[in-house]
């Protein structure tokens, strides 16, 4: 069960390639998991599939109960979950609670109440074939392979696996190495929910490795893969499954803009602006990596997260009595060099740091301070790449339209927010930004909507994740045409007479010509062609 945290040091099979595990907080070591090859992911894949096979043959009813357990469980256990996140990631506390608990108990409630009508069979219109019924069927797929990123361990897993088993789908997820610690212990609630509800443990596998198990997965024959990760890692995925035409659903990175207008909340924006960069130490696709302030309230905004910045408290998360950090640590080692790299780069052209900028020289993990820079502009790598960290970016605007310019100036294009109080002024902005997603006066709480779909554009991906289309992702989306009349008489085309083709083409304007004077011409042009090749059938004319 959980609670397997840093004292415990997990045995592994010596023939296995193992991934050593630590925590970034504070460097210690937690001990070794495997890294499995493709035989033994093969070996996974046929266990799924023959558990997929009962549970795909469930009622809606059975998966809400089976979700409700899911929940109950994680409600019951969510501290020791957070721990896991927080030792395996180096995040703190109310990060976990936050970014890996809220998120997935949200979209669980959201399937339990509205993901059968999400799912339920269609009704389309059947247009000219009016003696047919048409409807669209939302079936399981089979096996979903889950490659998850680093950031978010818990959610990362859970948040495509729960969708893809209310589909009626098995389940493959594949744990970054970089959070593979805590696998074992996701992989139990699964195990201790599925086998109490009735079901085989092998519906849902948790399994860990590096690049080349990734591959495994993609290649292993899945019935689609939903990847979450970097724009470089993404390519690789959609290469290596077209090589099966494997469908894929890229949720890769992000550059988020955030615009506050000079008429916006000053104390609503700091926070939102606070709260999107610094949220998980600036490790999220939709964190607010690049700040539009209008010179109306630029130094007012710049006074104010400048005076909060300075007083974040950072340090190792299981060090935390009585909450006492508000930053934790960086998950990857390689993350604290680009970070730092792009933070020279901005200086040399020009930027001012005026909270932190560094490593943080007084602990001993992976911990960048908290970092505000101004004077920035899209010559800087920190405005154009990715930078994954605590870091707030702020750049001067003077208009609507600079700051729309200057949004839409990426590669990226994920998530966006806008900040005032004129809400024909936030339409206006939101309409003109190019992003998956714009929120108006808050941070990122688009992906707490689970009704609506989450993705992005351009190298931000593409395919949506929750809402009725995230859903219905998960599924074979099938057409099923049926009869509403008994009328069963085949249509008559062969073989061809000298009349058929006039007939089609009169039929064409009957049908589909405007205005009633030449659909009339179509009526008379079917019942001339009719006409002549009736006769040619009195005749016996070939």
């Amino acid at each position: 069960m959980l609670g397997k945290l840093t004292d415990e040091v997990r045995t592994v099979s010596p023939t296995l390639f193992t991934i050593a595990c630590q925590n970034p907080a504070t460097l210690e070591k937690l001990g070794e998991v495997p890294s499995l090859s493709p035989s033994d992911v093969s070996e996974r894949l046929a266990r799924a599939r023959q558990a997929q096979v009962v549970w795909g043959q469930t009622s809606f009813a059975e998966r809400r109960r089976v979700l409700r357990m899911l929940l109950d469980y994680i409600i019951e256990h969510q501290t020791e979950i957070c721990r896991l996140c927080s030792v395996d990631s180096g995040k703190t506390m109310a990060d976990a609670a936050m970014g890996e608990i809220f998120p997935v108990c949200e979209k669980i409630r959201y399937l339990i109440d509205h993901g059968e009508a999400d799912l339920r069979s269609d009704k389309r219109p059947s247009g000219l074939l009016m003696h047919k019924a048409a409807r669209v069927e939302y079936l399981p797929l089979g096996v979903v392979g889950v490659i998850c990123p680093w950031n978010f361990p818990f959610h990362n897993i859970l948040c495509p696996t729960v969708p893809a088993l209310f589909a009626g789908n098995a389940v493959i997820a594949k744990t970054s190495e970089w959070t593979a610690w805590s696998a074992a212990d996701f992989q139990a609630i699964f195990d201790e929910v599925l086998t109490k509800a009735g079901y085989s443990p092998d519906l849902v596998q948790v399994i860990t490795g590096d690049g080349e198990t990734g591959r495994a997965l993609v290649n292993s024959g899945v019935e689609k893969i939903f990847f979450t990760g970097s724009p470089e890692n993404g390519r690789k995925v959609m290469a290596a499954a077209a090589q099966t035409l494997t469908p894929v659903v890229l949720e890769l990175g992000g550059k988020d803009p955030m615009i506050i207008c000079d008429d916006a909340d000053l104390n609503q924006a700091v926070g939102s602006a606070m709260l999107g960069v610094f949220t998980a130490c600036g490790q999220m696709c939709v964190a607010a990596e690049r700040l539009y302030v209008f010179d109306g309230i630029y130094d007012r905004f710049v006074d104010e997260v400048v005076r909060r910045a300075k007083s974040l408290r950072q340090g190792p998360p299981s060090q935390d009595e009585g909450g006492q950090f508000d930053v934790g640590a960086l998950t990857m080692p390689r993350q604290l060099e680009i970070i730092d790299r792009q933070i020279q780069d901005a200086v040399k052209k020009g930027a001012r740091v005026l909270v932190g900028g560094r490593r943080n020289p007084s602990l001993a993990g992976q911990f960048f301070e908290p970092t505000v820079v101004v004077d920035c502009d899209h010559t800087m790598d920190l405005v154009k790449q990715e930078t994954f960290g605590p870091v707030m970016t702020i750049i001067r605007v003077r208009s609507e339209e600079e700051a729309i310019r200057l949004a839409n100036d990426s590669s990226y294009g994920l998530g966006s927010s806008v900040f005032t109080k004129n809400s024909r002024r936030a339409e206006r902005i939101a309409k003109g930004i190019s992003a998956g997603m714009t929120v108006v006066n808050d941070y990122g709480i688009a992906y707490m909507v689970q009704s609506a779909p989450f993705g992005g554009v351009r190298i931000s991906g593409f395919g949506r994740i929750n809402g009725r289309e995230g859903l219905r992702s998960c599924c074979h989306i099938k057409t099923v045409v049926t009869d509403k009349l008994p009328i069963h008489m085949p249509i008559s085309l062969y073989p061809i007479r000298r009349g058929t083709f006039p007939m089609l083409d009169g039929a064409v304007r009957l049908f589909y010509g405007n205005g009633l004077v030449n659909r009339a011409k179509g009526a008379v042009q079917v019942g001339r062609s009719l006409w002549s090749m009736l006769e040619e059938s009195r005749r016996g004319t070939p």
